[in-house]
This record gives structure tokens, C-alpha cells and sequence, in this order.
């Protein structure tokens, strides 16, 4: 197993309950980062439903995972079909609610539908060895999820307060050299700084309200691209929509999410 697989484990220990860790070297700052603890959940549903890709993972992120300690998943399949499994699951820790997912589970190596395609190309941006290294002097905050991936920003953009807009281009993998697939993809898009980070400088902790992403492809292997921008912030609360493309330029996942923009302190 992958020192991502390992991490994320968990195992059954009766009908729809699942026991796990989680990992601290997944943390931003003091929290496991939003899309690790997803991760987790995954690997719970991956044991419950009949189906192998997540399509639609909806996330409520209702307390702060505990680094360190372990948890419990709870699945209740809700609906098993011929193309589609539909769940929900939440992940515990001492007792309380962390995490609430609804998810729908299909099969991206079968076409169900019309042949046409409509896609969004990539944005061209330095390859990643001319980007800027993702860390928590940048960021003013201790990263240690940073020893777990590879994170790089394009360099217009990396340096907090200095672009004039809100969107962060960059690229993505996994350390241990893992190859992606959908359910890391689920991990890609929670990994970014908060794209109001390059506009509005060192920001602080920007905690996610709700997350849901859309997987439209299983990636090839290598880096992954993805690009984070907010068009809406009002009251401290943000909208921000994400992109992810593998390494053949096709679109693989979207996501949305609406953040809470906190104070830096």
C-alpha cells in the first residue's frame, strides 16, 4: 500500500461501520486538512458500494478532525443501481460529528449517454519545475501536509498580497510518487491555498462550510494542473471554483466550495 492508502485506511468492524486514524502529517496548521479527511470516508464507501469511481461527493465539514486520534466512519447506502450507487457517511471522532458526505458512485470507464463532448481546456502556466514550492513561510502558517505532496504555484501568484485578482494556478502529485486516481482527486482540490490568498495577502485560516466536486475523468498518471479562483467574497464568506486536468490536458475533476475568509492574526 502507498503511504497514502495507508493513511487513509480504514476496516470494517460491523454492517456500515468502519474504524480508522487519522494521520497528523496531513494537517494545515493544527487541522487535518478538509480533503484528507474525505479521503478517509472514501476508503469506507469504496468497501460499501458496488460501484469503483465517486462522481458527486457533497461534504459538510461540521467540526475540525483531531490529528492523531482515531475515528469512525458510519456508511448507509441509500440507493444501488445499475449505473449508479448513492451513500451518505459521516465521519466520528471522540464521539462528535466531524464530516457529513452524500455521494453518488458510478463506473468513468462506461459511457452512459450521448457520444458528444464539451470540455474545458487547461490553462497554459510554467511547468512545475519553473513554479514556486507550496510552504508555510509563504503562507505564514506551519504546513505539515506539505511532507505528504508536492504542491507547486505558478509564481505570479505565489507570493501573498501581489496579483490583482483572486486565482492561484499550480500543480499537484503525491510525494511518495503514487500515481493519481479518483478519489486522490478528491484530496488535489482541497490542497491549494485559498485563491484570495495572491489578492488578499496572508489571510489566516480559511476553514471550508461545504465542498462539492464533480469527478469527470479517471487521470492519467503524473502531475495533475489545477486551478482555484473566487469570484464572490462578501462577509467574510467565499465562493471558490476549481479545475483539475492530468497530465494529457484532459479535465478530470471540478469543484465549489464556500469558505469562511477569516481574520489573520
Amino acid at each position: 500500500m502507498s503511504q497514502y492508502q495507508q493513511e487513509t485506511a480504514v476496516e470494517p468492524v460491523a454492517d456500515g461501520l468502519f474504524k480508522g486514524h487519522i494521520c497528523g502529517d496531513w494537517n494545515i496548521d493544527t487541522n487535518p486538512n478538509g480533503g484528507y479527511l474525505v479521503s478517509v470516508v472514501m476508503s469506507a464507501l469504496s468497501q460499501s458500494l458496488p460501484h469503483p469511481d465517486p462522481l458527486s461527493v457533497t461534504t459538510h465539514y461540521l467540526r475540525p478532525g483531531i490529528p492523531g486520534e482515531p475515528c469512525e466512519v458510519s456508511v448507509e447506502v441509500v440507493r444501488t443501481g445499475r449505473t449508479l450507487s448513492t451513500a451518505r457517511a459521516t465521519l466520528r471522532q471522540q464521539g462528535k460529528e466531524r464530516i457529513e458526505v452524500l455521494t453518488a458512485f458510478g463506473d468513468l470507464s462506461q459511457a452512459v449517454g450521448v457520444p458528444h463532448q464539451l470540455s474545458m481546456t487547461a490553462p497554459e502556466i510554467p511547468p512545475p519545475e519553473a513554479c514556486v514550492e507550496r510552504n508555510g513561510d509563504i503562507q505564514g502558517i506551519a504546513l505539515p501536509i506539505t511532507e505528504r505532496l508536492d504542491v507547486f504555484l505558478h509564481p505570479d501568484q505565489a507570493v501573498p498580497g501581489k496579483a490583482q485578482k483572486a486565482e492561484i494556478n499550480g500543480w499537484i502529485r503525491l510525494k511518495d510518487g503514487t500515481p493519481p486516481d479518483t478519489r486522490s482527486l478528491l484530496l488535489f482540490v482541497d490542497a491549494f491555498p485559498p485563491s484570495v490568498f495572491p489578492l488578499l495577502g496572508v489571510v489566516g485560516w480559511v476553514p471550508t462550510v461545504e465542498l462539492t466536486v464533480h469527478v469527470r475523468k479517471r487521470p492519467a498518471p503524473g502531475w495533475i494542473q489545477g486551478r482555484f479562483r473566487t469570484d464572490d467574497l462578501e462577509g467574510g464568506r467565499m465562493i471558490e471554483t476549481a479545475a483539475l486536468w492530468d497530465s494529457e490536458g484532459s479535465l478530470v475533476a471540478q469543484a465549489r466550495q464556500i469558505g469562511l475568509v477569516m481574520q489573520s492574526s
